[in-house]
């Protein structure tokens, strides 16, 4: 097997686990299951008021939490109700 064959099936594995997760969340009695909505960049810097630019900034010092998925940036509902809540602190 090449290089790339075995990092798509550890890929594939660790997709499969993160769902396996996920469903086990979802399935552990919580209306919503507990997730946040995955939000864009574009999306969240509308909810906050602010630039794309003023968004980047403020996940580059850590003042709101983020992922990666692949090359794109997603924020959580969640994560941007924290960063209200404190800005407001």
């Amino acid at each position: 097997m090449s290089d790339r064959s075995a990092a798509l099936v550890a890929a594939a594995d660790a997709l499969s686990a993160a769902a396996d997760a996920l469903r086990a969340v979802a399935q552990a009695g919580e209306p919503d299951g507990g997730l946040d909505r995955l939000l864009s960049v574009d999306e969240a810097a509308d909810m906050l008021g602010i630039g794309r630019s003023r968004l980047y900034d403020e996940i580059a010092a850590q003042r709101i939490r983020s992922i990666r998925v692949g090359r794109r940036r997603l924020l959580a509902s969640g994560a941007i109700a924290e960063y209200i809540a404190e800005a407001r602190a």
